[in-house]
């Protein structure tokens, strides 16, 4: 088990700690994304979630293992996607899965991106690492998908250009505010696509 605090979901009393769980990351993750970490008190993170900010400790042992969850959970959730996205297609169906998957992260997850942009360094050394090392085997996804489809090209130009992509696609907190999701959801894939291929 990972500074994440996960509860088994098998039971009843399970699935409501998890779905608690899940509840609390969502309300510090958007506390954390409107007054960053330092500007958020555990007694905001209580109110917020409709609990006592103590009784956040019954969940998680602090403020600090609060971001490390959501950021753990965000790098775990998009390695273990991008492997799920690769194990039912390749080339360039692999190519536009990945961006429709990157992309449907980005617009659920504003919140989240605020939080790995301004926050990170304010995770403990072990789960910065944690993060970080998930964060790469993640863009090595992307990087072998587009080696396989740009052979002459070296991995440290793709890796840019998945980088580039991600910056692209992780915009979503700061752009498209005049759009739908649809529409926004679809110029996002349209500029990632062309900007890879």
């Amino acid at each position: 088990m990972t500074t994440t605090e996960r509860q088994p979901t098998t039971t009843a009393r399970g699935r409501a700690k998890a779905s608690r769980r899940e509840a609390l990351l969502a309300a510090a993750a958007r506390l954390f994304a409107e007054r960053g970490y330092s500007g958020t008190s555990i007694e905001d993170l209580g109110a917020a979630a409709g609990v006592s900010g103590p009784a956040l400790y019954k969940h998680f042992s602090g403020k600090q293992a609060m971001l490390a969850a959501i950021l753990l959970d965000a790098s775990e959730g998009l390695f273990a996607g991008g492997q799920d996205v690769l194990s039912r297609a390749t080339g360039a169906d692999a190519l536009r899965a990945l961006v429709a998957f990157h992309a449907d992260f980005a617009l659920g997850n504003a919140d989240v991106i605020r939080v790995q942009d301004r926050d990170l360094e304010q995770l403990a050394d072990d789960d910065r690492h944690t993060v970080r090392t998930l964060q790469r085997r993640y863009v090595e996804l992307w990087v072998d998908v587009l080696a396989g489809l740009h052979p002459d090209v070296d991995r440290a130009t793709l890796r840019t250009r998945a980088h580039a992509v991600f910056g692209l696609l992780n915009s979503t907190p700061h752009s498209g505010l005049d759009l739908d999701r649809t529409t926004l959801r679809a110029e996002l894939e349209r500029m990632a696509l062309a900007a890879l291929t």
